[in-house]
């Protein structure tokens, strides 16, 4: 089962990023292709799960692209690192939570390269620094291929998150590691690729 590794310099929009990967999907479905991971960033766009409600963005003048993952409103925009997957579950544990505990488990390590300890959220999914959340999860899975996939926030804006009660959460702020440790980090994608790719295979 070879997961295939893409990692994308320049950004990419994130309607573009959809076509792609929705082609994927279609042709791992059908066994023509890998599975993926995908890592790249978008320019600032605001998408909707399919679980959104409207009161949650705050700003109405901005544009939203309603998607069919799962959660709610969130922000995508330069210096947040996106990793999008197309896993095959049929070929691995048919099992949902085990997928995401493997995304989870992915995020924590990586931010611990950082000194950066955080922690799974019962209630809530994504990872959170304290009470400030630093990445968010949004799978769909579809004849148990597994897609979409989660969000980093690296050195982004986090300033545009307050046109929009992010996924949901009136009372709980975003972070970044930017702001948990004051640094950019700079070339560290192969490095999340390989704690993922680990993760996923353990499945």
């Amino acid at each position: 089962m070879s997961i295939e590794v893409k990692i994308s310099k320049k950004p990419i929009s994130y309607k573009k990023a959809m076509l792609l990967l929705n082609k994927r999907v279609e042709e791992v479905k059908s066994g023509n292709n890998s599975e993926l991971l995908w890592i790249l960033e978008h320019p600032t766009t605001y998408t909707a799960g399919v679980r959104f409600n409207h009161k949650e963005i705050l700003d109405k003048k901005i544009r939203i692209i309603k998607t069919n993952r799962g959660g709610k409103v969130t922000l995508h925009n330069p210096g947040q690192k996106i990793i999008y997957f197309v896993i095959n579950l049929n070929n691995r544990k048919k099992d949902i939570r085990k997928f995401i505990n493997a995304i989870e488990n992915s995020v924590i390590q990586f931010l611990r390269t950082y000194k950066i300890k955080s922690k799974k959220d019962k209630k809530n999914i994504g990872i959170w620094v304290n009470y400030n959340k630093i990445a968010a999860i949004g799978i769909r899975v579809s004849r148990w291929i597994a897609y979409h996939g989660c969000s980093i926030n690296m050195s982004n804006n986090l300033k545009q998150y307050k046109k929009i009660v992010p996924c949901g959460l009136n009372n709980r702020l975003v972070t970044s590691v930017f702001k948990e440790k004051k640094i950019n980090p700079k070339n560290y994608e192969k490095k999340l690729a390989e704690i993922f790719i680990k993760n996923i295979c353990k499945i």
